[in-house]
């Protein structure tokens, strides 16, 4: 690339030199852009870099559309210079530059865009091309500015600026000179060539503001790492470098003589032209050209990790609102995911300049996990360019990208389940969380990307996988809540279920039975868990009328084990799905025994508690002891109970109140007494 040269001498001294006042309610206007709209103060050279582009792209256009000579897109470079001892910072480009009357128009009038005026004129111009002509010459440009007042950002850490400027084929450049609100004069210069040379004299330290800041090298090259790094052209820097001097010996080719040693190496500073932006972003080139380790360095670069991505998902869109994104699926769950302190966010760009870092709104929070960004030049910013100005166009980025991410889960899911049971075993957590939250506005999104163990082949299952299982007389999809797949696999509430053959659901996440009752169903399917009361089985009038005679003649029993018990039950029955375990406990109406356990260790937890149904195995010997006990004394049948409760209540995973008692209890029938 070949560097434009500049000269900064003024053709007639004091000439044209009146100062001008700005327009539009200048000095506070002005004030409001220098103090109140930009948030960060380094954003100034985003925008000073994003008008040299512009510039830039008028003049590619221009020679596209009116076959001008002498213009050739390799040429095209915008420079960085800084001379930290006149604290001067200075922009050059060699794009279309300005006339007086477009500097007095452009530079004078706040808020007056050349940029948008110069779009608005590419849509009326293109009309009179052929329209393969006013297509590739709508392309080669990409316009970013279009309020007109990003150059003034430059006031926030200047305390003058000079804007020196010759058009593209004329003879005259002429120098815009400002110190801020007070106003502007425009005077003769010259320069060789045509663009435009903006000169900012950086404000000196305070305690507050390190202005300084922006004369070093290293700081320059991160902010234009940072927003400006996909600006199609190059932005270059002569940077002050080091090499080593070759030793006049090593050059003649002697050798060391016995004893001698080897003089320390030495370096001489040279300058070098250096190119701080890549310029073509990868999410801009074709997928067909792009390797997979291309995509995972750019991940591990960009997003500071230091493993590959699960999952690389690349998309063009074109529509209403254009866009490209290049979303990534991390291996594993980023630092603090599961936290409050978690920001979820793509980064957003515009035309290639960044324009948020994590853009919340890109994402629901169930894809949180996603990595990313995505770039459009269609959305409608603020004026600061820092932020969206209308959400019509966000909200249409974010559901396709929505949809984006499940179809690829689910491709991943269909083709690649080992791949998507790790992914699952990462962030199904997540996924579970977004089924349960906002009321299950969300389950239909997510329910087929959920996963969870089962009894039938003790492995991650979907519910479609359950569901295509289920036999013509099951009416409900089963589960069990509890601390673990083995503990689940062995509860008494399951027996009868696994003797029908029923698959049964384990859930050991605390959310997951929360999200299972948001879902209420799954294709026509109820959720119905197995430690309920009543199981939803339909019985014979045989089976009906057996289990009719034996509660009742059973009824003084357990009648006198519900007295015992008071109030820590609401019912002692005998059970219908038990096989070989004497005793279990089942829930009635509202949360169940496993929910009860997870809101109790919330923070705030409300009292919320489970209703208790003691479930007793008629065909179990201890229910033989329980007849032979109330047939002797009271106190006999209040130690049993006593003891099928805390029994019932440890199969269940919870407390039991009295674990001294309880103690006793079984020391006592161990000895006889």
């Amino acid at each position: 690339m070949r560097r434009y040269n500049v000269s900064m001498v003024n053709k007639k001294e004091g000439m044209n030199m009146a100062k001008k006042q700005f327009k539009a309610e200048s000095k506070r206007l002005l004030d409001l852009m220098i103090n109140s709209i930009y948030t960060h103060k380094e954003i100034f050279l985003r925008e000073l870099i994003s008008n040299a582009s512009d510039a830039i792209d008028k003049l590619y256009y221009k020679s596209l559309t009116e076959k001008t000579s002498g213009v050739s897109k390799d040429d095209f470079s915008i420079w960085i210079s800084v001379d930290k001892n006149s604290r001067m910072l200075t922009l050059t480009d060699n794009g279309i530059g300005m006339t007086r009357e477009e500097m007095e128009s452009n530079l004078g009038t706040i808020a007056h865009s050349g940029s948008l005026d110069f779009k608005d004129g590419v849509e009326e111009g293109s009309k009179s091309l052929k329209a393969k002509t006013a297509q590739t010459a709508k392309d080669a440009i990409d316009i970013i500015g279009q309020f007109g007042v990003g150059f003034y950002s430059a006031f926030m850490v200047s305390e003058e600026v000079r804007v020196i400027s010759r058009a593209f084929g004329e003879e005259q450049a002429w120098e815009w000179i400002s110190a801020g609100a007070d106003g502007y004069s425009v005077k003769e210069a010259e320069r060789n060539g045509n663009g435009t040379e903006i000169i900012l004299r950086i404000k000196e330290d305070s305690e507050d503001e390190k202005y300084g800041e922006f004369l070093e090298v290293y700081r320059i090259k991160n902010l234009v790492k940072r927003y400006s790094d996909y600006i199609r052209y190059p932005i270059l820097m002569n940077v002050e470098k080091q090499r080593q001097v070759p030793d006049a010996g090593e050059e003649g080719g002697g050798e060391l003589k016995e004893g001698e040693e080897k003089p320390a190496p030495k370096y001489e500073s040279y300058i070098e032209a250096e190119t701080l932006n890549s310029m073509v972003p990868i999410w801009k080139r074709s997928k067909n050209e792009i390797k997979p380790e291309e995509y995972n360095e750019f991940y591990k670069s960009k997003f500071n990790d230091y493993t590959d991505p699960m999952k690389v998902i690349h998309t063009s869109v074109e529509g209403v609102v254009s866009y490209d994104s290049l979303l990534y699926v991390p291996a594993k769950a980023p630092a603090g995911y599961y936290t409050r302190d978690y920001e979820k966010g793509l980064q957003l760009y515009s035309s290639g300049v960044l324009i948020m870092d994590k853009c919340p709104d890109l994402l629901p929070d169930y894809f949180s996990f996603a990595k990313g960004l995505v770039d459009s030049q269609d959305l409608s910013l603020n004026i600061s360019r820092e932020m969206l100005q209308h959400d019509r166009q966000l909200k249409g980025i974010a559901a396709r990208i929505e949809k984006k991410i499940k179809s690829e889960l689910l491709e991943m899911l269909n083709t690649e389940r080992e791949k998507y049971e790790e992914f699952f075993k990462i962030f199904g957590l997540q996924l579970k969380f977004g089924v349960y939250d906002s009321f299950g506005m969300n389950k239909e999104t997510l329910e087929d990307l959920i996963l969870f163990h089962s009894s039938a082949e003790k492995k991650w299952v979907t519910l479609s996988e359950y569901v295509s299982r289920m036999g013509a007389e099951q009416k409900f999809i089963y589960y069990v809540a509890g601390a673990s797949v083995d503990k689940l696999d062995k509860l008494p509430q399951t027996e009868m279920l696994k003797d029908k053959g029923y698959e049964i659901l384990y859930l050991t996440d605390d959310v997951d039975e929360f999200a299972v009752r948001v879902m209420a169903q799954y294709k026509e399917k109820p959720f119905k868990s197995a430690s309920e009361a009543d199981l939803g089985i339909e019985e014979s009038e045989e089976e009906k009328k057996a289990a009719a005679e034996k509660a009742e003649s059973s009824k003084d029993i357990l009648s006198a084990v519900k007295e015992a018990l008071g109030d820590k039950v609401s019912e002692v029955r005998l059970s219908r799905r038990l096989k070989s375990h004497p005793v279990c406990l089942s829930s009635g109406e509202g949360i169940s025994l496993e929910m009860e356990k997870v809101l109790s260790a919330m923070p705030a937890e409300n009292g919320m508690k489970a209703q208790r149904i003691l479930e007793i195995n008629a065909e179990h010997p201890v229910f033989d002891a329980l007849k032979t006990a109330c047939g002797k004394d009271k106190e006999t049948v209040t130690t049993y109970a006593g003891l099928l409760y805390d029994q019932a209540l440890l199969i269940e995973g919870l407390p039991i109140e009295d674990p001294v008692a309880f103690s006793n209890a079984i020391c006592g029938l161990m000895s006889g007494n």
